[in-house]
């Protein structure tokens, strides 16, 4: 079926980490050039600079991802369920395609999508088994149709997010410049919120086991906690938080702990005054009938010193790169931190030392948020 098909496309989640099949997963993809996308999971799983990855699934709803699917003959899933952040309207999603889906948990397959091939399996087991059987491709007619829409999506949407015109700071561009910085390869560990959606789209994963985030559910005040948790076990690789203001509230106090044990993770705080991602379904789905998202926020500086950190916060775009040098620069904990608008955007665009951005970003005129401050902090 793989070997057949015109159009094939793969689906890469978080049981691909899980199972430690990376490598299995890598040799697959440069084997049969077939064009990848991932769940918010399994990013960095694949890295995100090569010629058959396109796309990343969350809330950051690409033209790749809207399109291809539903264009697509054949679908592999490895390691990933069909939630409904992937597949919206099940009626209508790539109705189609035949699909293949590796599985480890029987619950999940048939539960969405109906699978033309299950395989209830370790994905590393299941691509060592694969691996030999499928012919070697390019699918050059097929990239190009990515090609494409990726040029499209870079023109309309990417290139005013990183480089904006106007003068607030946005999401997009501090997280596109972390990456730049830091070459893809630190681990980045995100809450969630509208922060989370901008870092899983404009950062650019070169290294695996580099994305840690709460999926699921969706934990405020995972970030901090798993920051630390990062460090201690990877001491040898940069360890950087990207937090909204709302998650940092709600475990700041592990300061702390960062502070007493000299655990060296970096922080940046993306500050827009908002629980950007609830007051945004509000804004899309309820009318606008806004409630309990408006935030009256501390003074994070006077915080993180108050644990003896230092902390600066930054609002200039000017000031912005020099800041997260200082912050990549320092060796020890360093929280870094910004703040942002008026938390509108859901398909977003802001150790020891702290860092706040403060940020305004916007999205086809509407979910916009914005970066009012970033801080920087040193113990």
């Amino acid at each position: 079926m793989i070997n057949a098909a015109k159009k094939p496309y793969i689906l890469a989640g978080h049981g691909i980490l899980i199972s430690g099949a990376q490598n299995e997963f890598r040799a697959l993809v440069e084997k049969t050039g077939i064009p990848v996308a991932s769940t918010l999971l399994g990013l960095s799983a694949f890295p995100a600079t090569t010629r058959c990855t396109w796309a990343t699934w969350a809330c950051t709803a690409t033209t790749v991802l809207i399109s291809k699917p539903m264009s697509a003959t054949l679908l592999i899933a490895v390691g990933m369920r069909f939630d409904d952040r992937v597949t919206g309207d099940l009626k209508t999603y790539a109705r189609q395609a035949r699909v293949i889906h590796i599985e480890i948990d029987p619950s999940e397959i048939d539960k969405n999508v109906k699978a033309t091939v299950p395989i209830n399996a370790d994905a590393k087991e299941a691509l060592n088994a694969l691996l030999p059987l499928v012919q070697a491709k390019r699918h050059d007619d097929w990239l190009n149709e990515f090609k494409e829409c990726d040029r499209i999506e870079h023109e309309k949407v990417i290139e005013k997010a990183i480089n904006p015109s106007s003068p607030e700071l946005k999401m997009s561009e501090v997280v596109h410049l972390i990456s730049e910085m830091t070459k893809g390869e630190a681990i980045v560990v995100t809450d969630v919120g509208q922060h989370q959606m901008a870092t899983s789209r404009y950062y650019k994963y070169r290294t695996t086991k580099s994305n840690i985030t709460s999926g699921g559910l969706g934990t405020m005040g995972f970030a901090l906690p798993a920051a630390m948790g990062s460090k201690i076990g990877q001491p040898d690789r940069e360890v950087i938080a990207i937090i909204g203001d709302g998650g940092f509230q709600m475990t700041l106090q592990e300061l702390g702990t960062i502070f007493q044990f000299n655990i060296g993770c970096k922080i940046v705080i993306l500050n827009n005054s908002f629980l950007g991602m609830v007051r945004q379904w509000q804004q899309l789905f309820h009318e606008k009938r806004y409630s309990c998202t408006e935030m009256t926020n501390p003074n994070f500086v006077a915080i993180a010193k108050g644990f003896n950190i230092e902390a600066s916060k930054v609002a200039d775009r000017d000031n912005i790169k020099a800041a997260l040098q200082t912050m990549l620069d320092h060796q020890g904990a360093v929280p870094a931190g910004s703040s942002g608008g008026e938390g509108r955007e859901r398909i977003p665009d802001g150790a020891v030392r702290c860092l706040g951005i403060e940020y305004t970003a916007g999205v086809g005129g509407v979910c916009c948020s914005r970066v009012d401050d970033l801080l920087i902090v040193n113990p």
